[in-house]
């Protein structure tokens, strides 16, 4: 791949993770954003793979494809299955504190933000990282604040679960891109993906737990006897 050709894809992989961190900021409904984080999720393995063939490393193929499986099937797919609503109940989607029009212009000031604070930052990256990754690692530094901003301004614990979502996704894109080991990478890849994945069944669990009811086993041993 030559310098042309890698610059241009590298590009596309971090403008795709941070224009979906700001539709993701936008639309409120939670059956958007989870279409909106596979999407991500697939930028963000995209970025792996470009780091991957340019550095020809398996490794790092290696964690492109845990990254498609995990960010852009397994986290969206239970998203989708614990914000279920019970048959015959509309889905409970709370507006979030700052309106769509606010939320996106404060995308841009965090972007910008992003930008300004990370240009010292940039320059104490280790020389084996190419210019063109270094020169991205704001996108990540956005991606995180943004899902700050999502966190803080959603109602209701699925829709907060979203910016912890969007911060994880922007923390593995600053240690792609600043080429940080990969040993480190995957533990705390899969330490906050293992944290995530237990906080989303112990949300499905409360809802399916109000939705039926206590089932206790001495209750329903007594119900089967009698």
């Amino acid at each position: 791949m030559n310098d042309s050709l890698y610059a241009q894809l590298l590009d596309l992989a971090c403008g795709g993770l941070l224009l979906t961190a700001a539709v993701a900021l936008w639309r409120h409904r939670l059956p958007v954003v989870v279409r909106v984080f596979v999407l991500q999720g697939v930028a963000l393995a995209g970025l792996g793979a470009v780091l991957a063939i340019h550095q020809v490393s398996v490794q790092l193929w290696a964690v492109a494809a845990g990254l498609l499986v995990l960010r852009a099937c397994l986290l969206p797919y239970l998203l989708r299955r614990a914000h279920r609503p019970p048959a015959g109940q509309p889905a409970d989607d709370p507006r979030p504190l700052v309106g769509g029009a606010v939320s996106l212009l404060a995308a841009a000031a965090l972007t910008l933000l992003a930008f300004a604070v990370c240009r010292p930052l940039v320059e104490l990256v280790p020389g084996g990282v190419t210019g063109e990754a270094s020169a991205a690692i704001p996108v990540g530094v956005a991606v995180v604040l943004i899902g700050f901003l999502v966190l803080v301004t959603r109602r209701g614990a699925l829709a907060q679960l979203a910016g912890l979502v969007l911060m994880d996704n922007g923390i593995t894109a600053v240690a792609l891109l600043t080429g940080a080991g990969l040993g480190l990478l995957v533990q705390v890849s899969v330490a906050l993906d293992v944290l995530l994945v237990l906080v989303i069944r112990q949300l499905s669990a409360v809802r399916t737990a109000e939705t039926i009811g206590d089932t206790d086993l001495d209750e329903l041993r007594e119900l089967r006897d009698s």
